[in-house]
């Protein structure tokens, strides 16, 4: 059985009775045991995920009141590496939106990325699923941080190149997206990460809506 061990815990693997195996540069044992169970894989479906749920490539901008909470400042760095693991095995190691491989000659990278619902009614923020993007369809994902960064003509030409659409068309979705973000933003969202609670993954507390609303009024620039 194969095992997601951080290297930071790559000698309690060891004591634990885990091995290296050089070839797939992954660690291993030959039966699971209770001394090992924190290290294994999680299945290729997080219990209520929806893979169908935001397919293809889309600037998909989470909510100002939203901003500096999500999965990975949520749980602990162990499941974070378990769960960004499963999602780029699951994937077979490629972009599910391009099908880019990770080259890091040209610094093309493999992230994890969260799709979230937004159920406005309730003001609910629910975590559907965990997707595997390349570090440029994750950048066009975040249109609007891509901007911050001075990297926003670039995102938009590899939005265009992966859906095939033109500058009129793109720039259409992106306004379209900048208004629903506009629209979500004026509300506080309580965030649902009953995903990884059913896979045996206990989240951090997050900070509340009124908190999280709160910081990213204080870190965004003003306008003179």
């Amino acid at each position: 059985m194969w095992l997601d061990v951080p290297f930071d815990d790559k000698n309690e693997a060891k004591a634990a009775g885990a091995r290296w195996d050089g070839t797939e540069r992954r660690w291993y044992v030959t039966a699971p045991t209770q001394a090992v169970a924190r290290w294994m894989p999680l299945p290729d479906l997080l219990p209520g995920e929806d893979r169908s749920f935001g397919s293809g490539l889309f600037v998909d901008l989470v909510p100002r009141s939203c901003w500096f909470t999500n999965v990975r400042s949520c749980v602990s760095s162990r499941d974070w590496d378990r769960l960004r693991r499963m999602v780029y095995r699951r994937a077979g190691d490629r972009c599910e939106s391009c099908a880019a491989a990770a080259d890091p000659s040209s610094g093309v990278r493999l992230e994890a990325h969260e799709r979230w619902a937004y159920d406005e009614y309730t003001w609910l923020q629910r975590l559907v699923r965990l997707v595997c993007l390349c570090s440029a369809c994750h950048s066009a994902t975040h249109y609007g941080l891509a901007q911050l960064r001075g990297r926003g003509a670039e995102a938009l030409a590899h939005l265009m190149r992966v859906n095939s659409w033109n500058v009129a068309t793109a720039e259409a979705h992106v306004n379209q997206a900048m208004e629903v973000w506009r629209g979500r933003s004026a509300h506080h969202w309580t965030l649902d990460l009953s995903m990884l609670t059913g896979a045996g993954i206990t989240p951090r507390t997050p900070p509340s809506a009124e908190d999280r609303a709160a910081h990213a009024e204080r870190s965004t620039p003003r306008e003179e």
